[in-house]
């Protein structure tokens, strides 16, 4: 297969409605989590985007029943299901894979399953995730890249304490808790919405979840999990990328289906740039009427600033007057993308976890490639907002994360189509294919 390019013509403003789809941090979770029930679910909300494709390839592979309702609704019959382990042609393909640890060990108690794979946004392991499936009494052995955890009297509930707060790591913990004999503990939780909604999904199926959201979790062990039908809740991030998108074009955009109490962080920092934001019950409408001006974010697990939301920030700050300072404190190598925007103009500098970026006002359209997923969304906005004509490769990381992008942003009026990639046979280009191969999202 060819691969694939975004071709933007810029300068165009950015009106009207867009609605959110069902949060792909929440999804990839969830997906996994149907391995723990005992009879089939019904899950609504579910965006359509590359890491759905390959989470359903999973459970099909495993032997699960899946069924499409309709676009965005599937019933997955769990009851066939007999493997136990996820190969690495399948895991390899997003980071989220690591979630079928946590459901088929609370399912079987043992799992065999490859090291994830996904965006290449530096030193990512997951030692906590071992770490709390050690303290639920299970051994994992890591061999030429599969992950072999077993338990030699089943998993038992117990006190877990991360060293840092971590996302993946607390949704793994829930997962194999929910089956675990007795009471489990999480401290040090991670808070953000998609573990809300993990644990209210398995709630739904009769789990015994408490305090999810909070930095303690406790999990009563349930034997057995009915079905259910469960609707996802919206991604936060997806709406912050075309909140952003509608600021840097100077548009006026109603974006749908949203919770807003999820997206308070970003709301705040976009006012502080200038940006006019109103909140009804389930939407939000963003519009510029003035200047955009410089502001300082530092990213923080949440309530704060989300990682996720950093590299679409920095591309409107691009077009604000004034210098601004963004550090991260999640992430690792999240500045990969920087010298792509500069290929566009931007004039950013970074000195380890801290970004400095001179406003200039404005960007021009030029060839870049998506790096991981939020970068790619990254420079959409900037091409979006851009004189002249953008062409970004390696979209297949930004299709692992957003639902019809390309639709959804025509219809606001911006000018995008899809085409083939030109080939580039220098060694060099080789290279970085291979690269993007290995770390396919």
């Amino acid at each position: 297969m060819k691969p694939m390019q975004y071709v933007i013509r810029g300068g165009r403003t950015l009106n009207g409605e867009v609605e959110i789809s069902g949060a792909k941090n929440a999804i990839v979770a969830i997906l996994p989590a149907v391995l723990l029930c005992d009879e089939p679910c019904v899950i609504e909300n579910v965006p359509a985007i590359s890491d759905v494709t390959i989470s359903l390839q999973i459970l099909t592979e495993l032997g699960a029943i899946v069924e499409k309702i309709d676009s965005r609704t599937y019933r997955i019959d769990p009851r066939p299901v007999q493997g136990w382990t996820v190969p690495y042609a399948s895991a390899s393909k997003m980071r989220a894979s690591y979630y079928f640890m946590g459901a088929l060990l609370g399912r079987y108690g043992y799992c065999r399953v490859s090291l994830p794979g996904g965006c290449p946004l530096g030193d990512r392991p997951i030692d906590q995730h071992l770490k709390a499936f050690n303290k639920l009494g299970a051994n994992a052995v890591v061999d030429r890249g599969m992950a072999d955890i077993t338990s030699a009297n089943g998993i038992k509930g117990a006190q877990i304490f991360f060293d840092c707060v971590t996302v993946g790591a607390t949704m793994n913990a829930i997962l194999a808790g929910v089956k675990a004999e007795g009471m489990t503990v999480i401290e040090n939780a991670a808070k953000e919405p998609h573990i809300v909604d993990l644990a209210s999904f398995l709630n739904s199926m009769g789990a015994d979840i408490m305090g999810a959201g909070t930095d303690t979790i406790r999990i009563r062990g349930t034997k057995h999990l009915h079905g259910t039908s469960y609707a996802v809740i919206p991604d936060q991030i997806e709406a912050g990328t075309y909140m952003v998108a509608a600021a840097a074009t100077g548009g006026n955009v109603l974006v749908k289906n949203v919770i807003p109490k999820h997206l308070e962080s970003i709301i705040d920092v976009m006012q502080s740039i200038g940006v006019k934001i109103e909140q009804y019950d389930d939407a939000v409408r963003v519009y510029v009427d003035g200047p955009l001006v410089k502001t300082n974010i530092k990213t923080r697990p949440h309530p704060g600033f989300p990682t996720d939301m950093q590299p679409q920030i920095s591309a409107l700050l691009c077009l604000a007057t004034g210098t601004s300072m963004i550090k991260e404190g999640v992430s690792d190598a999240r500045f990969q993308y920087v010298e792509e925007l500069r290929r566009m103009g931007a004039d950013i500098q970074v000195d380890g976890k801290v970004a400095v970026i001179e406003g200039k006002g404005k960007l021009t359209g030029a060839p870049v490639r998506a790096c991981d997923l939020r970068a790619g969304a990254a420079l959409m906005i900037a091409g979006l907002a851009a004189n002249g004509t953008t062409r970004i490769g390696n979209i297949f990381h930004i299709e692992r994360g957003y639902a019809d992008m390309v639709g959804k942003l025509n219809a606001l009026g911006a000018d995008i189509h899809k085409e083939a990639a030109p080939i580039d046979n220098s060694a060099e280009a080789d290279k970085e294919k291979d690269h993007a191969a290995e770390n396919a999202c």
